[in-house]
């Protein structure tokens, strides 16, 4: 309900506030011209109305916009759009609604007598300014926008005062009472929504809220009155109205508080809600009318726009539907297209400049994929030159299954989820894209599906069907939830298309009684291999259901019709600059490295004697530009087939370095590698036997498992049958849930599925950097035996990891790394138990019983600095000490005679401990 549209431009320079009602200020910005802004308070029929009005620069006579905001906004919402429309050449005008903002009044969902009338009172005011355009005394030159609540005030605006020229209505609502109970069923989480964002104090709006006096930037006077008083200058006090009433009337009040009570509409609060809305002077609006709607919307749906499309073409008007991608449900508004489309309608029908393109008499947004850069869903259009209406083109599916009979709940919980406002973010725009949010429970509903599409099929409009309905409740009735899902080719991954669903209260169904059910307005594409599902549910979190308990029987008599809208014409997506610009970049640097740089030395020759060895490391060295020491230095190292070879050592020991070395990332300042004695430089043809799974991996998330490794494959562009798919999904054992959606894979999995990803070709040379980061122990274990697996073919496996415990296991041969050198390699067995680590275990008490101190770090370091000792270190139970050229007895004396508490000397066998010794004590 209430859309807070984004700016057109940043308004750089401070704004001036100056005393008094009527004083004149001026927006200042570098490049945009100046917008002059008059902030006032007006009278309207006692109540005090707080507005601003915009205009640029320029002489002579213009036309004038009255910019109308959502409900539980304010004037300030619209405040951009107003600039923008004022440096076009419009007089606008801008208003805080009754019990909005800082205006007074109490809020009455725009009440003809009160809240319509308001706008005329504007118009008036709009007559009397010098700089407007007049088409007679009296009557300017005038056209009305808005969203959702201002939207409505467009319609009826135009309804009630002849003197209106354009509308621009958005994301709105054409009868209120079918809105908030449609087909005689309570929308009650919207209804609790709009009603809270209306409750004064309660829901953050009003005086000290957004628009409080002295907080915008021009002058605000007057406050509202408090609840349960009638406006200064109103006459008589009404009666005192409940706190819970905030600053609606009162009749509003009981209307809610009744509804909400019993769950279930009645004539009178039918009637009330008619009465305000734009469909009761329908036949009156008679100007060129632009109907945005949002399709991400179960507030004010595509039926809405479609009664006003068909009854203001009834008068014979223009009338232009467009359907944008988002709504009060979340996803993208597009605020920035549909405000230029505003402009250019009211540029054509205010301003009279024919020349004006207004677009298509249809267009609707459709989701054409994800940007690759930004992770949001990109969009094209679809256009008609007429509007097709929600039942053009219409095919039939049939739909199997047998009648059904489930359960209504006591008290109708749990319910099923459909739309949930607030929450939807533009899941409900990514419908197309597979992603939703979407729950019905055993029990609680029937299903009926169709068979799967042999080709694509694109659903434009709203689907109906005739079911049969059976009701076991005390009255006869029945209240139902209906909607249409997209089924994958597995069955189990399904997508309600928008989140929306239509609700239906079904009356005299006893004994049986036939309906026809119209299923919400959608545009979706059901790709080929796909079906649709028909549910009919008995519960919905956003609507009230029965609370006394019932069975349903619900059997399908027809099939379901599906509209196509087939006279639409898809436009491909706007490619963003980078796709044609990154390629002409790149030729220009490609033409400036011919011309100017220095040809590169060839690569090494083949080393036909090391074919057979999987890699080879020679005196490699790496320092980053303007690093004050080596990254690595002097490394040389030999892993041969079969082995799985730990990379070790401390942070900033090199290992990233190396491994971006090896997998030709960057080149070393020294030293060369070879991989199947080919040397290595950036896109070196052996790099193809190489696999690498660095960190995790990017997927798809509505892809399934199989479906990301394949376009992964196919962007590799070699052969399919080179992936050898199937033995690497054997090798990473991810079983039946490759077939499933990414985004419903657990850490684990996903991990497992990378691995897969960097299997796939079978390289022969397989390198991993922390595989197991963010696993649990299972996880970890499943991880170390994939990676046994892959090595026992034959092939080789380079891993680098923290978790030593692991490495242990998982590791035949170890290369330990500290500050960029080679400390150490090796088997696992001759690193861990090699009796060159030795484990000193000291003393805690002496013979008289006392506690023996802890050796001092002054003779830990002694006994590192002794002839033939390469390191000490203190470790759990002792000291461990690696051995240079000194044997375990010729140790003994020396600690004997440094009187250090020793009890015992052996091998030590533990790879933590070992590693610790070898890097002095460092942290891994």
């Amino acid at each position: 309900m209430r859309l807070r549209l984004p700016r057109w431009a940043a308004v750089t320079a401070a704004l001036t506030v100056l005393a008094g009602a009527g004083t004149w200020t001026a927006v200042a910005s570098d490049d945009p011209p100046p917008v002059h802004r008059a902030d006032r308070m007006l009278d309207a029929d006692g109540v005090r109305l707080d507005t601003s009005y915009f205009t640029g620069d320029g002489d002579g006579r213009r036309p004038a916009v009255l910019l109308g905001h959502g409900f539980g906004g304010s004037k300030e919402d619209v405040r951009a759009q107003a600039e923008g429309l004022a440096r076009e050449g419009y007089a606008v005008l801008t208003w805080s609604a009754r019990g909005f903002g800082a205006s007074t009044g109490e809020i009455g969902l725009n009440d003809p007598d009160h809240e319509v009338k308001d706008v005329s009172r504007l118009i008036d005011w709009l007559a009397a300014r010098p700089e407007v355009l007049l088409d007679k005394a009296g009557d300017p030159r005038v056209g009305v926008s808005g969203a959702s609540y201002g939207g409505a005030i467009s319609l009826l605006a135009a309804g009630h005062d002849p003197r209106v020229d354009a509308i621009a209505p958005r994301i709105t609502y054409w009868n209120l009472a079918d809105a908030l109970f449609p087909n005689g069923v309570f929308k009650k989480l919207w209804a609790g929504i709009f009603f809270s964002a209306g409750n004064g104090a309660g829901a953050g709006i009003g005086p000290g809220a957004g628009d409080a006096p002295g907080t915008g930037d021009g002058p605000a006077t007057g406050e509202a009155p408090a609840a349960g008083k009638a406006p200064a200058g109103a006459g008589e006090a009404a009666p005192a109205k409940p706190p819970a009433c905030g600053r609606f009337t009162a009749e509003l009040c009981s209307l809610y508080q009744r509804v909400a009570f019993s769950g279930r509409p009645d004539a009178g609060a039918r009637a009330l809600l008619e009465a305000r809305s734009p469909s009761v002077v329908g036949d009156r609006i008679k100007v060129p009318a632009l109907l945005v709607q949002g399709q991400s919307d179960s507030l004010f749906t595509l039926a809405q726009s479609d009664a006003m499309a068909r009854a203001l073409a009834a008068n014979g008007v223009p009338v232009a539907v467009d359907w944008t991608s988002g709504g009060h449900d979340g996803g993208d508004q597009e605020a920035e297209r549909v405000e230029r489309r505003v402009g250019a309608w009211f540029d054509r029908w205010l301003k009279k400049d024919a020349s004006v393109d207004t677009g298509p008499a249809f267009r609707v947004s459709r989701t054409g994929g994800v940007d690759s850069t930004n992770g949001r869903a990109t969009l094209r259009a679809a256009t008609a030159d007429r509007y097709p209406g929600l039942a053009s083109g219409t095919a039939a599916l049939a739909l199997g299954g047998a009648p059904q009979t489930f359960a209504n709940p006591p008290g109708g919980a749990p319910p099923s989820v459909s739309a949930v406002p607030g929450l939807g973010g533009g899941l409900s725009g990514l419908s197309s894209l597979g992603v939703g949010l979407s729950l019905d429970f055993p029990g609680q509903h029937a299903r009926f599906d169709a068979k799967p599409q042999t080709e694509t099929l694109r659903i434009t409009g709203a689907p109906t069907v005739r079911v049969r309905v059976t009701s076991t409740a005390v009255d006869g009735s029945a209240v139902l939830f209906a909607k249409v899902y997209d089924v994958g080719p597995d069955g189990r991954q399904q997508v309600l298309p928008a989140q929306l669903v239509a609700p239906v209260r079904v009356e005299d169904a006893g004994n049986g009684r036939s309906v026809t059910l119209t299923l919400p307005a959608i545009d979706h594409e059901v790709e080929a291999g796909h079906r649709l599902r028909l549910v009919v549910a008995a519960t919905d979190l956003g609507y009230a259901s029965p609370a006394a308990p019932a069975a349903y029987t619900v059997a399908v008599e027809g099939p379901l019709a599906v509209p196509a809208a087939p006279g639409l014409t898809t436009r491909a997506a706007a490619l963003p600059w980078w796709v044609w610009g990154l390629p002409l970049i790149g030729l220009v640097v490609a033409a400036v490295l011919l011309l100017t740089a220095r040809r590169r030395t060839a690569a090494p020759a083949p080393d036909p004697e090391l074919a057979a060895v999987p890699l080879q490391i020679t005196g490699l060295s790496k320092k980053y530009k303007g690093g004050e020491r080596y990254s690595v230095k002097d490394l040389s190292f030999r892993v041969e087939q079969g082995q799985v070879l730990g990379l070790l050592g401390p942070n900033g020991a090199g290992k990233t370095t190396t491994l971006r070395m090896l997998m030709g990332l960057i080149a070393p300042d020294e030293g060369e590698i070879r991989v199947f004695g080919q040397a290595i430089r950036p896109g070196a043809p052996v790099l193809s036997r190489v696999g690498a799974f660095v960190e995790g991996a990017g997927f798809l998330p509505h892809l399934s498992g199989r479906e990301n490794l394949d376009l992964y494959w196919k962007a590799t562009g070699r052969p399919a049958e080179d992936a050898h798919v199937d033995e690497a999904l054997r090798i990473a054992n991810l079983g039946g849930a490759l077939e499933r959606a990414v985004r419903t894979y657990s850490q684990g999995m996903r991990q497992r599925l990378a691995l897969a990803q960097a299997m796939l070709g079978l390289p022969d040379l397989l390198i991993l950097d922390e595989p197991t980061n963010g696993l649990d122990p299972p996880q970890i274990r499943e991880m170390r035996e994939v990676m046994i697996r892959y090595a026992a073919g034959g092939r080789t496996v380079i891993v680098s990891s923290h978790l030593l415990a692991e490495v242990e296991q998982s590791c035949t041969h170890l290369v330990v790394m500290d500050r960029g050198r080679l400390v150490q390699a090796g088997p696992v067995a001759e690193i861990t138990g090699s009796g060159d680590t030795l484990l000193v275990t000291l003393a805690e008490r002496t013979p008289d019983g006392e506690p023996v101190p802890p050796v001092p770090d002054a003779l830990v370091e002694k006994i590192g600095a002794l002839p033939g000792v390469g390191s000490a270190a203190r470790a759990d139970g002792g000291l461990l000490v690696r051995l240079d050229g000194a044997d375990a007895t010729a140790l003994i004396g020396e600690l004997v005679r440094l009187d250090v508490p020793l009890t015992g000397v052996g091998p030590h066998r533990r790879l933590e401990d070992a590693f610790l010794t070898l890097i002095g004590g460092g942290a891994a």
